[in-house]
């Protein structure tokens, strides 16, 4: 069984779903998962701390399929940044043919790296305008997350059903459409929509492959999709996260006047949310959720899940909706 749309095509995967970068969460076992379901898994190049991390997280997941994966590079302002460069050649030099980027407009500095090596690039964006830049400065794809996305939604508040067909309606590189998806239903309403495709992050977490702590596997279940909070609104850096103490208390403080990052920097630190997803103690960082998490009811392999949207979607197209149509 194949679902074929141009999204696969680029890809060369077998179903039009991808598994979106997470840091702390993308590591081989996860991408490999989703490659051998016939998806895309995707290696967080950042999750290690340097190139040569980056190049044996890469062999490892080859040693574990022989389909194709992908890895994520996100661009962003850092004390540090990394060296994007070897970053680059470890995915090349690894035989790494599709990465996912993120980030600021320094992002196209990665890109002519890329592309000089032949890699295809799938670029994230939360708003139609930076979609189309993106298209006319060379990507491959673009993958257009909606407010209901887990991570950085943007500032426009564009959900996936107005965001999803205005991308479509502007460009003519496939579309992934990302934000709220977590079953066949959400691919279904994406292909309706006119994207190639979905990317999905929250959902995949919630899986046996994932290598994070049952307690946070068992959280999105647990909590719907009113429990995110929106972080950080005052100083143009909104993170959608799953509500939690730690959540509430950066609302708290970053909602008086004259509030500054550096007044909840600790309670929100890198470290503190990798412990988190390793300790499975909910209440001691912060982690990334979408409001998909309302409609996560188990934690399946990856293998059944995909199995279960592209089964599920193709119901719904083949057998509801034509049900629906008469002449």
């Amino acid at each position: 069984m194949t679902l074929r749309t141009r999204v696969t095509d680029l890809l060369g995967i077998r179903y039009p779903i991808v598994q979106g970068g997470m840091q702390n969460v993308g590591y081989a076992q996860l991408a490999a998962a989703v490659s051998n379901a016939g998806g895309l898994g995707v290696i967080t190049a950042l999750t290690f701390a340097d190139p040569g991390a980056l190049a044996r997280e890469i062999a490892a997941c080859r040693a574990l399929t022989h389909a194709p994966f992908g890895v994520n590079i996100s661009v962003f302002p850092t004390m540090r940044p990394p060296d994007y460069g070897a970053i680059v050649d470890a995915i090349a030099d690894g035989g790494v043919g599709i990465v996912e980027t993120a980030g600021t407009p320094e992002v196209r500095a990665v890109w002519d790296l890329l592309f000089a090596r032949g890699i295809r690039v799938i670029h994230k964006c939360t708003s139609v305008r930076h979609a189309v830049s993106s298209e006319r400065y060379g990507v491959h794809a673009v993958s257009i997350d909606g407010f209901e996305c887990a991570g950085h939604p943007g500032e426009d508040d564009v959900p996936g059903l107005v965001l999803i067909p205005a991308a479509v309606d502007r460009l003519s590189v496939p579309v992934l459409a990302s934000g709220g998806i977590a079953d066949g239903r959400g691919l279904a309403a994406a292909l309706a929509l006119g994207a190639d495709g979905v990317t999905m992050g929250t959902r995949f977490c919630a899986t046996r492959e994932a290598p994070i702590h049952d307690n946070v596997k068992q959280a999105y279940i647990d909590k719907d999709e009113r429990e995110t909070d929106i972080l950080f609104r005052p100083f143009r850096n909104s993170a959608r996260v799953g509500r939690n103490a730690i959540s509430t208390e950066v609302l708290r403080r970053t909602s008086q006047p004259n509030a500054v990052f550096a007044e909840v920097a600790e309670l929100v630190s890198g470290q503190r949310g990798k412990a988190l997803l390793q300790s499975g103690e909910i209440d001691s960082g912060v982690y990334w959720a979408s409001m998909a998490q309302g409609l996560i009811h188990d934690i399946p392999s990856c293998g059944d899940l995909i199995d279960r949207i592209v089964v599920d979607a193709r119901a719904i197209v083949a057998e509801r909706l034509a049900a629906m149509v008469s002449d």
